[in-house]
């Protein structure tokens, strides 16, 4: 048994979105950048920012806006690689 929180795996939110929840591996340069990130957006909001805010802002802001009705039988577009994370927004 482990003492580890039990997460689930996808949330819907009553907004219409949902909340996944996945562990990534990432270098220790992209975590600092992470940390750039969301000392911008506070400084933008005018509060603390999570490092889970600052990703889920850049890939917010790095993807075009989704469209959730598709007519039957259209395929999905292929999904290539995460946007890299840069030091500048």
């Amino acid at each position: 048994m482990t003492n580890a929180p039990q997460v689930q795996p996808m949330q819907a939110l009553p907004d219409g979105e949902a909340e996944l929840a996945l562990v990534v591996r990432i270098p220790w340069e992209d975590v600092a950048r992470l940390g750039q990130e969301a000392g911008r957006l506070a400084s933008q909001m005018g509060r603390p920012v999570t490092l889970d805010e600052a990703v889920s802002y850049r890939l917010r802001s790095a993807r075009p806006t989704a469209s959730h009705a598709k007519t039957p039988g259209e395929q999905p577009a292929a999904v290539s690689a995460l946007p890299r994370i840069s030091g500048t927004a």
